[in-house]
């Protein structure tokens, strides 16, 4: 399944209005999405009220789900951070800001490695859970092996994890014990930063507040979220390579979207969106047909012989 990632509606990708972020919004719906991720500091809660706003508007449709992440209001990268009473009041913030009595999915934004072993830490998500200010809870990770501390918490109903092209190692370590588990996978940046639409070019440039440009090296946060870690020069010779292994008249875009849907395991996969056509073209790429076994035998030898040595061993 298809999703929306709701990152750009908030912040770090340029400028996006009010009035595109609820055009995005509406186009993915009338596709067919029915999953929406966000966070509290996508916009320090914009998105969170934007989807607020569209799911509260007269045509909203029902059966909408939605789902927001907690945790990097206060300093993400401390584990004494993840109190119970910040934990209570970024989901109350989050409650406001979606205008919901109950969020259906609250997921860890990344914590540190040691919140994945911290009992008090998930006690809280329970109680939480027990209240009926969440549905469910899960986390959204960097590495596989905190996928993997995560899978076996029995509290946990799905993992966000960054899968795509060029980040291959969840599929062998992930994906199984998920599937064991009976924990849903949501695919997270599946276009690479938008290096896997096969747009760009060593001429392009990024906005000032763009994420792609401020944090190539990581400056700002983990640099395997702006373009899943890949050097970008690097990444856009993988992108030439798995484009010509595609038949005539099939997208590189589509065919990397509907290469992690085909993939057992992967519940729903989260493409962002700062235009209404991407939102309605990756939604159909979904309900397209499944890539040709040359592409998905080109992944494999691309990563293994441009990616892997950078990128398996740190996430």
């Amino acid at each position: 399944m298809i999703g929306l990632g709701c990152w750009q509606l908030g912040a770090d990708w340029g400028e996006v209005s009010e009035d595109d972020a609820l055009a995005v919004l509406a186009a993915a719906v009338d596709s067919g999405v029915t999953f929406l991720d966000t966070a509290d500091v996508y916009g320090d809660g914009r998105s969170e009220q934007l989807i607020g706003r569209f799911l509260a508007g007269p045509d909203a449709p029902a059966g909408i789900m939605v789902a927001t992440k907690v945790g990097r209001r206060a300093d993400p990268f401390v584990p004494e951070t993840f109190t119970e009473t910040n934990l209570r009041a970024w989901v109350d913030r989050s409650r406001r800001n979606l205008g919901v009595d109950t969020i259906d999915l609250v997921q860890l934004h990344c914590p540190p490695t040691q919140v994945f072993h911290s009992d008090p830490v998930f006690d809280v998500l329970d109680a939480l859970q027990a209240e009926g200010a969440l549905a469910g809870y899960g986390v959204s990770v960097e590495t596989c092996a905190e996928a993997l501390a995560a899978i076996a918490r029995p509290g946990v109903v799905s993992v966000q994890i960054i899968l795509n092209a060029f980040r291959l190692k969840p599929i062998d370590e992930v994906l199984p014990a998920a599937v064991a588990a009976g924990v849903g996978i949501i695919a997270r940046v599946p276009l690479a930063s938008g290096l896997l639409s096969g747009k760009y070019s060593a001429a392009t440039t990024f906005a000032a507040d763009d994420h792609r440009n401020y944090n190539r090296k990581g400056a700002a946060f983990d640099v395997g979220e702006t373009f899943s870690g890949v050097d970008f020069e690097t990444g856009l010779a993988a992108v030439a390579e798995l484009t010509a292994a595609l038949p005539d008249g099939v997208e590189l875009p589509a065919a990397a979207l509907r290469w992690i849907t085909s993939l057992p395991g992967v519940t729903t996969v989260i493409p962002g969106a700062r235009h209404p056509a991407q939102g309605r073209s990756n939604a159909a790429a979904g309900r397209s047909a499944a890539p040709p076994e040359q592409f998905s035998a080109a992944v494999r030898r691309v990563y293994d012989e441009k990616l892997h040595a950078d990128i398996h061993p740190r996430w």
